[in-house]
């Protein structure tokens, strides 16, 4: 991807957004930090994310993998708070690498960004329809009712409050997300009281184990498990004091992330067994998990995890929506997208109209998957490692663009570390990640080579879609061109 100087970019009056279109909200940094985290599905994550790294990734070194992406993210996000406070745009990467790069790279990246967060929504529509299948006639022994049944009262559901105020889903998204890291808690207390399989150990921490099994593998799905976390910025107009808000919601997601997944790693090794355990998640990576916290904590624990499986999907679903439509209404604020679409409700100061907009495309989009008789655990995966290596991507195009900004305009907190150091560092880690990202692709998205070949079509057509759009904008409409980002 090719940069372009924002320097050299023309500057005009029509680059900042109209205050009326303006969102608006309250949250703190509790609610800030839930509504974030919870698109991350921590228990989703431990059930079906943290076997997978066991077993197909670095085997029992698998805790140190999600310590490295963690310290990967946190220097990433020295420079982007950084920045940050300087940037009081709310455009996520989009506004990031558009200051930074220039507004043809900014464009094209937005589109990418945009594409992958769809993405990840309609994954997790067919993902939440297929539990909530499962919950209802295998657990429950209720109807069998379609997957895609389920789709549209989760749609209609997410819609409602994608229209209302973010404080309300924030509410929601909190209480949720409480319940999952509570259970989760509990699981890790029960393993360590007990002492694991055969008591506990440190295996997990040594060089030999640290880097053994395929640490690539390992190191992408950790980095993918910090998804959205620069969503932080997304809900700027919406949360009180953004400078102290933002820095602090970032950080705290980055660290209960990392301790939360590394933590839950290493306690799964213990449960089932330094000696048994990469050999099990790598035959039966959810149904090892499970046995274990039915040994551990019992069969009430297994039907609760069953329940809030459901809620953590959800709440990560309810998070997405948000996201992707305030990517829709900065779109549409600088014009990019339609103007109808960056509308803030006059009551709840939500973008209604995008959030509509957004339910919609999402069920548009589901609709040949279920006309075909697509498998939604499939097209999950699928959709989910698409979503992982455009975000790396994205992280990567956005450090760059972080320490260019710094460097060229006189940032107040800024200093050797947080501008240049931290995000060198980082950049070798993300330049690293991405190179293993696209060796790696089929596996991240559990397909063929040739899926993966079109796959990276898609991301990267996306990405040149953007670019040329800019550019005749450049040329053909100015006072486009020169809105974009809000620079």
């Amino acid at each position: 991807m090719s940069s372009v100087s924002a320097a050299n970019e023309p500057k005009t009056p029509t680059a900042s957004a109209p205050q009326e279109s303006q969102l608006r909200g309250n949250l703190g940094t509790a609610h800030l930090l839930f509504t974030v985290l919870a698109f991350n599905a921590p228990l989703a994550v431990v059930v079906g994310f943290l076997p997978v790294v066991i077993g197909y990734g670095n085997g029992l070194g698998a805790p140190m993998a999600f310590v490295a992406a963690g310290a990967i993210i946190a220097l990433f996000a020295a420079g982007f708070t950084t920045m940050a406070r300087h940037l009081p745009n709310p455009g996520g990467f989009y506004a990031y690498i558009t200051a930074g790069l220039g507004r043809v790279v900014g464009l094209g990246s937005s589109f990418v960004a945009l594409l992958c967060y769809y993405f990840m929504v309609i994954g997790s529509y067919a993902y939440g329809g297929l539990v909530l299948e499962s919950l209802v006639h295998d657990t429950y022994h209720g109807p069998d009712i379609k997957w895609w049944v389920w789709v549209l009262l989760l749609a209609a559901i997410v819609g409602m409050l994608g229209h209302l105020k973010l404080d309300l889903s924030a509410k929601i998204l909190s209480a949720l997300l409480v319940c999952e890291i509570v259970v989760v808690l509990v699981y890790d207390a029960c393993v360590v009281f007990q002492g694991g399989a055969s008591g506990l150990g440190a295996s997990s921490f040594t060089p030999h184990n640290i880097f053994s099994g395929s640490v690539g593998i390992a190191l992408l799905y950790g980095i993918t498990c910090f998804g959205g976390f620069e969503a932080t910025t997304i809900f700027r107009d919406e949360v009180r004091n953004p400078d102290r808000t933002i820095p602090r919601a970032t950080y705290l997601v980055i660290g209960l992330v990392t301790v939360l997944y590394a933590g839950g790693a290493w306690v799964m090794i213990q449960a089932v067994g330094a000696d048994k355990v990469v050999a099990a998640t790598a035959t039966d990576p959810t149904g090892s998990f499970i046995s274990s916290l039915q040994t551990y904590s019992g069969r009430v624990t297994v039907d609760l995890v069953t329940v809030l499986l459901n809620t953590s999907i959800f709440a990560a679903l309810l998070s997405a929506h948000n996201i992707t439509s305030r990517y829709m209404y900065n779109l549409s604020a600088d014009r990019i997208l339609h103007r109808s679409l960056s509308r803030v409700h006059r009551r709840h100061g939500s973008p209604h109209r995008a959030s509509l907009t957004m339910t919609a495309l999402s069920l548009l989009g589901l609709a040949p998957f279920v006309a075909l008789g697509t498998d939604p655990s499939k097209l999950y995966a699928v959709l989910v490692g698409i979503f992982g290596y455009a975000l790396i991507v994205l992280l990567l195009v956005t450090g760059v663009a972080v320490p260019v900004y710094l460097r060229r305009n006189r940032v107040a907190g800024a200093n050797p570390w947080n501008s240049a150091i931290a995000p060198a560092l980082a950049l070798v880690g993300l330049a690293v990640s991405v190179v293993l990202a696209t060796q790696n692709f089929n596996l991240l998205i559990s397909g063929s080579q040739t899926l993966a070949n079109t796959m990276f079509a898609v991301v990267y057509g996306t990405f040149a879609a953007g670019v040329v759009m800019a550019l005749v904008y450049r040329r053909t409409k100015p006072e486009v061109y020169a809105r974009i980002g809000r620079q």
